[in-house]
């Protein structure tokens, strides 16, 4: 493919979306370094997306940026309510992002609101994994904590719509924007308010600003989970658009036991400055996956690009 490859197992410090650590596979090119890193359960036909966003990213560079610095949001996976008090508390964000529908999801969002205090902003996640009228009920039980907004409640376009017209908190699409093939078709439901994009899962910066304009939604721009090779194009879309109303989901670096970057992106004060981060050869050596999974990984890749046709 003539261009550099880095593969890379990286643990996670807690258990997120069903997965305890995220392998990849880095892409260097003329521009710098892409990322990519779909989950396990991905078919070639939807990774090849993932594939597209790496090599644009290392091949064709990002957007000129609008701002140089991103307002970024605290991730509380799925834990006891003690945990998610001090994740929230630790994180430095005025805004924590809090999974639910798995576990004490009440008291989980109870403790992020006693961390941030009355003047933080906390919004809850639930993946698409209630029907219509459990995230009815949910979302009331959980609107006497003052939501920004839910994301995701339910799985499909319609259920959103019907769930948007019978709760008063707002509604962000995630995975029903991503597996869309039309976007126009979110605004024109009314299914949403806001509409959450992320770069890898999209296909890329590029891809994401036409989506942004399609939709005609205010954007929250998320991260996959990944290392700071992959934030790096998040905060490059963050940086590109011509509005951010909301702080973004790309301070998730928090979630790995490592990172393969010169300089990880960590929050300071709830933002991270934009830029582009070289790969540290040290911790490429650290967290390099073993032979066989190094092989699977690349493999991976080329099937990825052979759907890209």
């Amino acid at each position: 493919m003539g261009m550099e490859l880095i593969a890379f197992r990286i643990p996670m410090k807690v258990r997120f979306r069903g997965v305890s650590e995220r392998c990849g596979v880095l892409i260097g090119g003329r521009a710098g370094w892409g990322e990519f890193s779909p989950f396990p359960e991905y078919p070639p036909s939807v990774a090849a997306r993932w594939a597209r966003a790496a090599l644009a990213a290392a091949n064709d560079g990002w957007p000129r940026p609008l701002r140089k610095r991103i307002p970024v949001n605290a991730t509380i996976p799925a834990v006891g309510p003690e945990l998610a008090y001090e994740m929230a508390r630790s994180s430095g964000c005025k805004t924590a992002k809090v999974k639910v529908a798995e576990g004490d999801d009440m008291g989980r969002v109870e403790a992020v609101r006693e961390a941030l205090g009355p003047d933080g902003s906390i919004r809850v996640d639930a993946n698409g994994m209630w029907d219509t009228d459990q995230a009815v009920r949910n979302i009331r039980n959980l609107a006497r904590f003052t939501l920004e907004y839910v994301e995701q409640p339910v799985a499909t376009l319609d259920e959103m719509a019907s769930v948007r017209r019978q709760v008063d908190v707002p509604l962000a699409a995630d995975e029903s924007v991503r597996n869309a093939e039309d976007p126009l078709r979110i605004a024109g439901l009314e299914a949403a308010d806001i509409v959450v994009l992320k770069v890898q899962p999209l296909g890329g910066v590029q891809r994401c600003l036409e989506v942004a304009h399609a939709c005609g939604l205010p954007v929250v721009v998320s991260s996959a989970v990944e290392t700071s090779i992959g934030l790096a194009s998040g905060l490059a879309l963050a940086a590109a658009l011509e509005e951010l109303p909301y702080a973004c989901g790309l301070n998730t670096l928090s979630l790995l036991e490592g990172d393969l970057a010169d300089k990880p992106f960590v929050a300071l004060n709830g933002e991270i400055a934009v830029r582009r981060p070289e790969v540290d050869p040290e911790l490429a050596d650290r967290y390099a996956p073993p032979v066989e999974l190094e092989r699977e990984l690349k493999a991976r890749l080329h099937e990825a690009m052979e759907a890209l046709g």
